[in-house]
């Protein structure tokens, strides 16, 4: 199968989109699947790779790391006209991903898009509710065409549906449980880090105001007042926020973003996790933690709660309160008993949420949205109807595919919460 994917985010960039675009490519193209990416240039990428088309891109303005390039140019039509998709899947929802649609709607080829990042709940972090509601109405009208829109968790799904997208799925929850293992654990590397003899509590993500790192601060220095030396905190990852956290916590190991090998190390040398972000779709950090056979302290809100069983592989702090993580934390480090089986139990759910099946998953989709889609579509599947303020398109129901089937038949999938 022929499926072209058009992000605006792709490696060497690190983040959620892009380790799950690399598991994607790594996975299809070893099942005899021919692949196409169109993505931003960045300054430290790797050399010429025939299977991306890099766009020329520039910095986002306060985030630097990020990058934005035209929505424009006929070089994208030409590129996907040669590779001539079967498919077209549109990762994102920026600038590339308004092209990557474009195309498969003026091509007439099946559309499948994601939802990965909360822009809604971003945009209202940092610019107020006006931009929540906005950010909310372009969803609507970005995914409406699609045939099926891909997002990896129950939440954020039922946030898709709350927006008229009856045709969300749930997909993109996986982990490399081989690469991420206990296994890895070196008490070398724990006496070169410092922590022998001590708990090493861990956080990883992007250092950034969606991800309530103040909350983060709050916690690690209540912890630290409370246990001392006890506990040696290490952070993994980068982002605006970062100059922030390396002042108010000069006693944490800080590293930058790490390379994949390098961070499955720091994982399985870490005693606990702890992740206070309440925006998250899905979490895929935490599900690497507990891969790695460790406790997660994670928010009470948000996807990373369906990767919670609260007091068994981890536990639930009130999202936005230091206090409660701190308390969490502090309980944690005292108790080896409890620490180590709820180690086990993170470690025995993560394996159940291994690449290889996600995968396959994938794959069916890809092969029902193919045959299902007929000739006409989009034009002929197109029901247009008032849905808001932006006019967006909402879809008659395609055969072979209900409105609402979450192709994803999981007893585990709507996890209460």
């Amino acid at each position: 199968m022929r499926v072209a994917f058009v992000t605006d985010t792709y490696l060497p960039e690190v983040n959620g989109v892009t380790t799950v675009l690399r598991m994607i490519r790594q996975s299809l193209a070893a099942r005899g699947h021919d692949l196409l990416f169109v993505a931003p240039d960045y300054p430290d990428a790797a050399g010429w790779d025939d299977r991306v088309i890099r766009r020329a891109s520039i910095p986002c303005p306060r985030y630097p790391a990020v990058r934005l390039s035209s929505p424009f140019g006929p070089d994208v039509f030409r590129a996907l006209d040669r590779f001539d998709p079967e498919l077209v899947h549109v990762v994102t929802e920026g600038p590339l991903g308004a092209i990557g649609r474009r195309y498969a709607l003026r091509r007439a080829r099946p559309l499948v898009t994601s939802f990965h990042t909360d822009f809604p709940r971003y945009a209202a972090r940092y610019l107020g509710p006006w931009a929540e509601r906005v950010a909310r109405r372009y969803l609507r009208r970005f995914h409406a065409p699609a045939v099926l829109t891909q997002t990896p968790s129950a939440a954020s799904r039922a946030d898709l549906i709350g927006l008229g997208l009856s045709r969300a799925v749930v997909w993109g929850r996986g982990v490399e449980s081989a690469r991420f293992t206990p296994a890895r654990r070196s008490e070398q590397r724990r006496a070169a880090l410092g922590a022998t003899g001590r708990v090493l509590v861990l956080h990883v993500g992007r250092l950034a105001v969606e991800k309530d790192p103040d909350v983060l601060v709050d916690a690690f220095q209540r912890t630290r007042a409370a246990v001392g030396n006890d506990a040696l905190f290490c952070i993994a990852g980068d982002g605006p926020r970062a100059p922030v956290l390396r002042r108010a916590l000069p006693f944490a190991r800080h590293f930058g973003f790490l390379p994949r090998d390098v961070l499955a190390d720091l994982y399985a040398d870490a005693d606990l996790f702890v992740f206070p972000s309440p925006t998250e779709t899905c979490g895929l950090v935490t599900l690497e933690a507990m891969a790695s056979a460790l406790p997660v302290i994670s928010a009470d809100r948000g996807g990373v709660l369906e990767n919670m069983r609260d007091g068994i592989n981890g536990v639930v702090a009130a999202a936005g309160n230091g206090r409660s993580f701190a308390d969490a934390t502090v309980t944690l480090i005292g108790d080896v008993r409890q620490r180590t089986a709820m180690g086990q139990a993170a470690r025995a759910f993560a394996v159940g949420r291994d690449w290889a099946r996600e995968i396959g998953e994938l794959e069916r989709m890809y092969r029902e949205v193919t045959s299902a889609v007929p000739t006409c579509w989009p034009e002929c599947q197109l029901a247009r109807t008032p849905a808001g303020p932006l006019g967006s398109d909402r879809l008659a129901p395609i055969s072979g595919i209900a409105p609402g089937d979450t192709h994803h038949r999981r007893s585990d999938t709507l996890h209460s919460r």
